[in-house]
């Protein structure tokens, strides 16, 4: 076997295993916003409010100058030795929590904003109680976060509205090999689920319906190209380098024996 042909083997083998062992992201498929410009300005007019869902969980506290006369809407359930703490109130199927005094209340659809309005005017309307300040918190807001990213999980919002990038940061970001131009986002609203994909690597993604995340939404990165075939090519490759080094000992033991 003359030098050459063996040199020619060496090559074909080296690039067989490169081909198997590398992959190469390009700028297009990693960085965010590829398309907005340097002092680019977007002025956000988007006035989205998460609105109130069917299974959410509620807290109602409402007060005044006379405490008093307060108490038997702020009702309490013991806690033990530390006291007590206020009840919860579960918006039922048909959109209605069953509130002391002014009994059921229907809730659905509306946002916290809307809803303190309507326990205010409802107090209002009844002489039940004087510029009472209601405070009124959903419990229940969580968003998760699935697939590709570093820390997957439920992450509970405190907030009244969290946008789809601060979810992904508390997530840790995407890992290398998810995906950002095809992000998915579950929303159940009331036993009705859409679906929507999101690009990360266009800067209209802050147009999105999606943008702002609502309580209980799904993310999901999906992997990547290079994930799947890592994933499924394990064993593969395994083979390949068997083979690979088999050839490359053979041919190393035909240049000696020359």
């Amino acid at each position: 076997m003359s030098i050459l042909l063996i040199k020619r083997k060496l090559l074909i083998t080296g690039t067989i295993i490169s081909m198997f062992l590398t992959s190469c992201a390009t700028k297009q498929d990693i960085v965010y916003f590829q398309n907005a410009k340097s002092f680019e300005t977007i002025v956000d007019t988007d006035t989205f409010k998460a609105k109130l869902k069917i299974g959410d969980v509620v807290s109602i506290y409402v007060s005044t100058l006379d405490p008093t006369v307060t108490q038997p809407y702020n009702v309490m359930k013991s806690t033990g030795s530390q006291g007590g703490e206020l009840i919860d109130y579960l918006i039922d199927v048909e959109g209605n929590i069953d509130y002391p005094v002014l009994g059921k209340i229907k809730l659905v659809g509306l946002t916290v904003e809307e809803a303190k309005n309507l326990f205010k005017k409802k107090f209002s309307e009844g002489e039940l109680l004087k510029d009472p300040v209601v405070i009124f918190r959903v419990l229940n807001f969580r968003v998760t976060v699935a697939g590709e990213v570093r820390n997957p999980g439920v992450y509970p919002v405190t907030g009244e509205r969290i946008s789809i990038l601060e979810a992904l940061g508390m997530a840790g970001d995407l890992t290398i090999k998810g995906r950002r131009d095809n992000v998915l986002v579950v929303r159940d609203f009331n036993g009705t689920k859409t679906y929507t994909r999101i690009d990360l690597t266009n800067k209209e993604v802050f147009n999105s319906p999606v943008y702002y995340l609502t309580q209980n939404d799904y993310v999901y990165v999906e992997p990547n190209k290079s994930a799947i075939s890592g994933a499924s090519g394990d064993a593969r490759i395994g083979t390949i380098i068997s083979v690979a080094s088999f050839l490359i000992t053979t041919t190393l033991l035909l240049i000696t024996r020359n």
